[in-house]
């Protein structure tokens, strides 16, 4: 597999008006009449944006993103395991930088995130995002590993390759595939809210 994805083609944007209305109100916070100063402002903006839009944009609305990738056929006989490696960094670094939240439904975590206080609402959001971002983490994790259901096995001591295990917790297997299923679940329904 080869994947090169180039960076998000971009247009210039004059926010001129917009950052220093920000500066002196605070975002959304405007006051609904300008002075002669910030009309003026406003104007200029809107005289700097149309000559963006006339010169340099429309030479950057000509250019699209780069997206070149090359799948071989191995990358195909186990696709989900070949996936994984690349969601969880995804994941991760989402996880890390994201600037928002996305609205999960209380029956996707646990009792205890399902508290809802109008007064810290933004807080408990994050924290249900979070939780849901943790066990997608944490699901794909556990599918790059060939391993996981060694963790359920006990061998023994100077076991050989054939032995019969000594002990199998065929439940904590269970509960771990269905954890593992769980998070693949919330990836897929939450999987539009996949951005920064």
């Amino acid at each position: 597999m080869k994947v090169y994805i180039g960076n998000y083609t971009f247009r210039w944007v004059s926010n001129v008006h917009e950052n220093y209305m920000d500066w002196k109100y605070g975002r959304n916070n405007w006051e609904d009449n300008h002075n002669k100063f910030e009309s003026a402002l406003e104007g200029f903006e809107d005289f700097l944006q149309a000559v963006y839009n006339l010169t340099i944009n429309k030479y950057l609305d000509r250019h699209q993103r780069t997206i070149r990738v090359r799948i071989d056929p191995a990358d195909t006989w186990s696709m989900d395991h070949t996936l994984a490696h690349i969601i969880v960094p995804m994941l991760k670094q989402l996880k890390a930088t994201k600037h928002g939240v996305v609205m999960v439904d209380m029956e996707d975590v646990p009792e205890i995130l399902r508290i809802e206080d109008d007064a810290e609402e933004i807080e408990w959001m994050e924290r249900r995002w979070n939780w849901v971002m943790e066990e997608m983490i944490w699901s794909f994790e556990q599918k790059t590993r060939d391993d996981w259901m060694e963790d359920y096995y006990d061998f023994g001591a100077g076991h050989k390759l054939g032995d019969e295990p000594l002990r199998w917790d065929e439940d904590g297997m269970k509960a771990h595939q269905k954890r593992m299923t769980n998070g693949f679940r919330l990836f897929g329904k939450y999987y539009e809210g996949l951005w920064d």
